[in-house]
């Protein structure tokens, strides 16, 4: 099988290429990403040599390219996305561009070039955030509410790629996953940025109080349910994925990390919040139930794998780690501007 994936050098992307080609060794894949700031060579470099895997350096905007490389292709799974609610808030229209326009310029070429079968990775942000104290969580049924430009722009996007099914037939499917974490992800994301902090020996910034929760899925099982829903998922249908039977506080995430790397609770400290910080709680019973798919890490064990490998890859996160620290130190000073 002839396989595009799109921002295949992100975090998601890239763990998912090497997931499905170990897996799946005589697929082609093609690669198209726009290396910007959040892609990076180095995560499929190991690849290069590889017969069935291409890269190809473009825009998922850029029509005249799709027609190049879309023909043939029978699969599109779409990972290319602007992802960091701290950089939303920056600069929404940013978000705007790539995740609805792109989306919908991808969903057209795969319409136009035989309406090939299209995966849409998307976020459980889409739903909004969940009260203190609810027993909710977020299902395949919760109404839309998202709460800030990126979850605005994913949630458009969604609609999308629905519409484009109900209107033209296209065969998708939608995955709106908790949040991720593992190998290979940028460190200006939480769980990177706690252990890059502590390697660092520097504090662990703590939003507000800590206490808004999260579901945490680990990367690797992100990719097994992809995969589930591909080969078995039934088209036209959105499935939640999740990584946890119980939400987690963050202020409890950075304990357990704290513990994991055998760090005194003085390196946390809690910094002003951030607007329309959400809560979220998957509820994945339907990709159980129908697809028998589960997670297969903990988090104290996915936190321990991620742990190690960063703590093996510092030339892999050097730089974008003093990238990532100088974005909020300027996201700070707009704040204080404001």
């Amino acid at each position: 099988m002839k396989i595009l994936i799109t921002g295949g050098l992100g975090f998601i992307g890239s763990n998912f290429i090497r997931y499905w080609l170990k897996r799946h060794p005589d697929d082609r894949i093609i690669n198209l990403d726009k290396l910007t700031y959040a892609a990076n060579p180095a995560n499929l470099s190991d690849f290069d040599s590889n017969p069935n895997y291409s890269l190809v350096k473009g825009d998922i905007l850029d029509t005249n390219l799709l027609d190049q490389i879309v023909p043939g292709v029978e699969l599109i799974v779409h990972f290319a996305a602007e992802s960091h609610v701290d950089r939303s808030i920056d600069d929404p229209l940013l978000f705007v561009r790539t995740n609805v326009l792109g989306t919908y310029t991808l969903l057209s070429a795969a319409k136009k070039h035989g309406n090939i079968r299209f995966h849409h990775i998307s976020t459980d942000e889409v739903f909004g955030s969940i009260e203190f104290g609810s027993d909710e969580q977020f299902s395949e049924d919760t109404p839309y509410d998202p709460s800030s430009p990126y979850s605005s722009s994913k949630a458009s996007s969604d609609h999308f790629v629905r519409s484009f099914s109900r209107t033209f037939g296209l065969p998708v499917t939608i995955s709106n996953c908790s949040n991720n974490y593992g190998p290979f992800q940028h460190p200006e994301k939480m769980v990177p940025r706690m252990i890059t902090n502590l390697l660092d020996g520097k504090k662990v910034p703590v939003y507000g109080k800590g206490e808004n929760f999260r579901d945490w899925l680990y990367v690797d099982d992100h990719c097994s349910a992809i995969e589930a829903i591909i080969q078995k998922g039934k088209l036209g249908e959105t499935y939640c994925i999740g990584g946890l039977k119980e939400t987690s506080r963050n202020i409890d995430l950075v304990h357990k990390t704290l513990k994991l790397m055998d760090r005194p609770e003085s390196e946390l400290e809690f910094v002003t919040d951030r607007p329309a910080h959400d809560n979220y709680a998957v509820n994945w019973d339907k990709i159980s139930r129908e697809l028998g798919w589960s997670p297969s890490e903990t988090l104290d064990s996915g936190l321990q794998k991620t742990i190690e490998w960063y703590s093996a890859n510092e030339s892999w996160w050097r730089n974008a780690k003093a990238e990532a620290e100088a974005f909020y130190i300027k996201l700070n000073n707009y704040k204080n501007v404001k």
